[in-house]
């Protein structure tokens, strides 16, 4: 299902996909990745990551890589987009443009 609403980047959006920008990653490492990227301050629960992953996945941004099952349970591994990583580069651009000297 494609959303007709135009997608607006939050602040989780955006460090999932920034933690997607380099190798495809399933969803607890997701997790993990979003912790670190910001420093402890974002944590994500299950249905926030996937309510996310969904966002991401209907814009374009976000595609699933593949499945597989882990001590009976179902990893899916998700990658950014060539459309997905952009965002993610240009917000690190900007992001170092307001760094201190």
């Amino acid at each position: 299902m494609v959303s007709s609403a135009p997608f607006r980047m939050t602040e989780q959006a955006y460090l999932v996909l920034l933690a997607l920008s380099g190798e495809p990653l399933h969803g607890y490492a997701v997790i993990r990745s979003v912790r670190d990227l910001s420093g402890g301050r974002t944590r994500l629960g299950a249905g926030t990551l996937y309510g996310n992953l969904d966002r991401l996945v209907a814009a374009g941004l976000v595609e699933p890589t593949g499945e597989e099952v882990v001590d009976g349970r179902l990893r899916r591994y998700y990658r950014a987009t060539g459309d997905g990583g952009r965002p993610a580069r240009a917000e690190a651009r900007r992001g170092r443009g307001r760094a201190a000297p």
